[in-house]
């Protein structure tokens, strides 16, 4: 460890709520069995984190990245994370926008709950995808692996919000059988902001899938929904 990560690691250790440290495995389903099994935290809460991050993203390193996000500690991980974010937003320079991006691709099994993956896969491998080829979202959503395929649904956002629906479209019909519940509410999440950019390219999606969709990704996809035609969708009447 070098002086700058054992710098931050201490300071989100002071950081740290014991009330929260208590809470959050149960928060992030890490018991036997469950998604998060095995995951540790501190308790520190993420405007904290992100404080943290903001301070000392210019200066860090990728390999001392590296080191912070093997950390057993959920906010260590998350928190490098923001780092990286931050240090990829700051570059206009597309090899270092590159190296971020190799980088958090190859560091892929250290992204590993729900929070990890949608708060920084789509400023990062979504904005840099943008106008790129798009194979590799598909690969990862045919991985087979949970935080890879969230990963791949959760990257779509930055295309949604400039109207590109495409791919992200595609990538929810590829996914819509999925068997995780985390991949239902990520798949009615973007559902969600396609039909804030465009409503009836998400109509058109739900009337062609809605009656073999799980329940909670076509409860998320309907949310915003007037509340007549929620209930149609509900009662399987469109």
């Amino acid at each position: 460890m070098s002086e700058l990560t054992e710098q931050v690691i201490g300071s989100l250790k002071d950081k740290a709520i014991p009330e929260k440290a208590a809470f959050f495995p149960r928060f992030f389903k890490t018991g036997p069995g469950e998604y998060g099994e095995g995951d540790q935290f501190l308790g520190v809460m993420v405007p904290e984190q992100r404080k943290i991050a903001k301070m000392v993203a210019g200066d860090i390193s990728l390999d001392e990245i590296h080191l912070l996000l093997q950390n057993p500690y959920h906010e260590v991980r998350l928190c490098s994370l923001f780092m990286l974010v931050y240090k990829y937003q700051k570059t206009k320079k597309e090899e270092e926008q590159k190296e971020i991006v190799d980088f958090y691709l190859t560091h892929m099994e250290f992204i590993n709950n729900w929070d990890l993956v949608d708060t920084t896969c789509h400023p990062i491998l979504g904005h840099y995808f943008f106008k790129r080829d798009k194979d590799l979202f598909y690969d990862l959503a045919q991985s087979g692996h949970l935080w890879k395929q969230r990963i791949a649904m959760i990257s779509s956002l930055h295309w949604i919000k400039r109207g590109e629906l495409k791919d992200a479209l595609a990538l929810a019909e590829i996914l819509k059988d999925h068997p995780h519940d985390l991949m239902h509410k990520a798949m009615g999440w973007m559902l969600r902001e396609i039909g804030k950019m465009d409503y009836e390219a998400e109509v058109d999606f739900l009337k062609k899938y809605y009656q073999e969709m799980p329940r909670t990704m076509l409860r998320y996809a309907i949310e915003k929904f007037p509340e007549e035609m929620r209930q149609d969708f509900l009662k399987g009447l469109v």
